[in-house]
């Protein structure tokens, strides 16, 4: 019996040994070249959600409709490990509004309504002063191990109107001081990892405000809490910071900095209505890497895609590319709103789930670099189950290692199996016999998104998803000027990956 017992025990260890260990996150944080690493080192790819507190109320949206924990418990089960928090500055600096409580907020408002809600739901926060509200859901998101983003929304609470520096409402010197409050606030706060600066900047004096004051901001954040992220927003809405190549910040820090910017589908232009998709995500790949995504292949540290709005679907599969292209870290707009996170279906979830987990770092000594093929408009990768079965679409954390040639051949990493084209409307298959007509695979259109191969007669294929999530190869579509056509289901992106881990679990204390 008890060498039955401990035959089993060591059986039993050494299946929990070949188990994959989630990793754990040791903060502060602090970047190295363009990436976010924890105090070990590691690669800690931020996947956030923005979960707006700036507006009216000045009140952490949806908790008059849910518990508190319960949206924090539900952003955790969804695969983010972050909440990119928003504030207005006035809540650090104007004590008519921090002391009001939550109850007040509301009364004075004249929403009756939601302070029903809020009653209903988080009845312990509906009498803390608005200040103690805010750090209470910081808190509750530390209880759920989310790390948490501080972002300096508007200065006065409001849904529109970031104002520039020097009007009315954004006194630079106030706003410096609130900023010093709020880093005062929060330090000592292990999952508090970074602060915004400002959101959406708008300087009529352009680089001659922003260096002036963005720099002031940020060694006052440092000076008063040095364990976060000083977080920094560039120009025009927060989708430029090309400045930056001509002239960096003067800082008396180093290994904080972040830069971010935002893209919102919305606002990519009414062009993309007419125009034919391809050309459309050439023009915004373009416009996204002109305005800051060229600093990233300089080794700046991070691009902190801070708002990325899903508003329109048109320009998703196209933006969830190069997403995975350039694995910068983002944030999800929004929790709460109509377009926002408790809104969306499982099917949105996925697709984004091969963006939560980290595809590349800076530590490439364990893992060889290697390609994955990932297909945007599902979050889906290319596998293989086994020889005799076609190859599908399955998780990307699942992923086949790919090499892709010279001789633009995508072949299957320690193996002599590479991909191959057989016909129309025929599933890809894997070949030892890698000379033959429909192995050597183009990346063409503008979008550079399509895998596209010629077939022994000629025929020209792309690579393609049949409804049971196949691998096929069809004619390629939507190369013409048909604006209304939808590529999607041809749109597959080759990516650089070296370590494909699961999203890092965050320990405190």
């Amino acid at each position: 019996m008890g060498r039955f017992f401990f035959s089993f025990f060591f059986f039993l260890l050494s299946i929990l040994c070949l188990l994959p260990l989630k990793p754990v996150v040791a903060l502060p944080l602090h970047t190295n070249s363009r990436w976010i690493v924890d105090e070990d080192g590691a690669r800690v790819k931020l996947a956030c959600v923005n979960w707006p507190s700036h507006q009216e109320a000045a009140v952490a949206e949806g908790l008059s409709n849910h518990p508190v924990d319960l949206i924090s418990k539900r952003i955790a089960s969804l695969g983010f490990n972050c909440v990119r928090l928003t504030l207005p500055l006035f809540l650090a600096i104007d004590q008519s509004l921090a002391s009001l409580t939550v109850r007040q907020s509301f009364q004075r408002l004249g929403l009756l309504e939601s302070l029903a809600g809020f009653q209903a739901n988080n009845p312990s926060m509906l009498d803390l002063p608005l200040t103690s509200a805010y750090q209470a859901v910081v808190s509750n998101l530390a209880d759920n191990k989310m790390m948490v983003i501080l972002d300096s929304h508007f200065s006065e609470p409001s849904f529109h109107g970031n104002g520039v520096f020097g009007d009315q409402h954004f006194n630079p010197d106030l706003w410096v001081k609130g900023l010093t409050r709020i880093a005062t606030m929060f330090s000592g706060v292990p999952n508090v990892v970074g602060m915004s600066l400002r959101n959406e900047l708008r300087c009529p004096n352009q680089n001659v405000d922003w260096y002036r004051y963005m720099q002031k901001g940020a060694e006052a954040v440092h000076s008063a809490n040095p364990d976060v992220l000083v977080i920094i927003s560039g120009l025009s809405d927060g989708t430029d910071l090309s400045f930056l190549l001509n002239q960096q910040l003067e800082l008396t820090f180093t290994g904080k900095l972040v830069l971010e910017m935002h893209w919102h589908g919305s606002r990519v232009g009414r062009a993309g209505e007419t125009s034919n998709p391809n050309k459309e995500c050439g023009r915004v790949v373009d416009s996204i890497m002109r305005g800051g995504g060229v600093l990233l292949q300089q080794g700046w540290p991070l691009m902190f895609v801070s708002e990325l709005g899903v508003d329109d679907n048109r320009h998703l599969n196209c933006f969830f590319g190069l997403a995975a292209e350039l694995d910068f870290d983002w944030a999800l707009w929004t929790l709460e709103e109509t377009n926002g996170l408790m809104n969306w279906n499982s099917n949105f979830f996925q697709r984004i789930s091969a963006l939560q987990s980290p595809l590349q770092g800076p530590d490439v000594s364990r893992v060889k670099p290697h390609k994955i093929i990932l297909h945007p408009s599902t979050g889906l990768c290319i596998l293989r189950e086994s020889l005799s079965e076609p190859l599908k679409l399955g998780p990307c954390t699942e992923s086949e290692a790919w090499g892709y040639t010279p001789q633009k051949i995508l072949i299957v990493k320690g193996t002599y199996f590479c991909l191959q084209a057989v016909g129309l409307g025929k599933p890809a298959k894997l070949s030892i016999i890698c000379t033959q007509p429909g192995s050597n695979w183009e990346i063409i259109s503008d979008s550079k998104m399509y895998l596209s191969t010629k077939l022994g007669d000629g025929t020209t294929v792309c690579l393609d998803v049949d409804s049971s999530s196949n691998i096929v190869t069809d004619a390629c579509k939507c190369l013409g000027r048909d604006d209304m056509c939808d590529p999607g289901s041809q749109w597959f992106k080759v990516v650089d990956s070296t370590n494909i881990t699961r999203r890092p679990i965050l320990q405190i204390g």
